[in-house]
C-alpha cells in the first residue's frame, strides 16, 4: 500500500521558518517528479514547488520563489520543503504528491499527480 506522510507543519510567527517532510512508503518514487501543493481555506489547490527525479531540476510557484526550497533524499524516499520568511498568506494545508509520468519537469496542475499525502497544516500568525 502506497503512503505519503507529511510532517513538520505547525504554528509560526510571520518571518519564521518551517521544514516540511514527506516520507513515502509502499514503493520507491526515486525515478519520478515529486512536488508540494498547498490549499488554503476556500481556495483551490496551488502548486508550490516540484523537483526532478535526480533533484537537479526544481520549479517553484510564484508565491514560493526566493523563500522556499524543495529537496529530496532518494535513499530515504522522501521530499522536503524548507520555508523561510513565512507570511500569513502562506497559511494552508500542505500536500506532497508524486507524478509517475514525469521524471524531469514538474507539472503545476494537481490533476497530473497520481499519489497524494494527507497534508500537514501550516499556520502563520501576523
Amino acid at each position: 500500500q502506497v503512503q505519503l506522510v507529511e510532517s513538520g507543519g505547525g504554528l509560526v510567527q510571520a518571518g519564521g521558518s518551517l521544514r516540511l517532510s514527506c516520507a513515502a512508503s509502499g514503493r520507491t518514487f526515486s525515478s519520478y517528479v515529486m512536488a508540494w501543493f498547498r490549499q488554503a481555506a476556500g481556495k483551490e489547490r496551488e502548486f508550490v514547488a516540484g523537483i526532478s527525479w535526480s533533484g537537479g531540476i526544481t520549479k517553484y510557484g510564484d508565491s514560493a520563489k526566493g523563500r522556499f526550497t524543495i529537496s529530496r533524499d532518494k535513499a530515504k524516499n522522501a521530499v522536503y520543503l524548507q520555508m523561510n520568511n513565512l507570511k500569513p498568506e502562506d497559511t494552508a494545508g500542505y500536500y506532497c504528491a508524486v507524478d509517475e509520468s514525469r521524471h524531469f519537469y514538474a507539472a503545476v496542475e494537481d490533476r497530473d499527480y497520481d499519489y497524494w499525502g494527507q497534508g500537514t497544516q501550516v499556520t502563520v500568525s501576523s
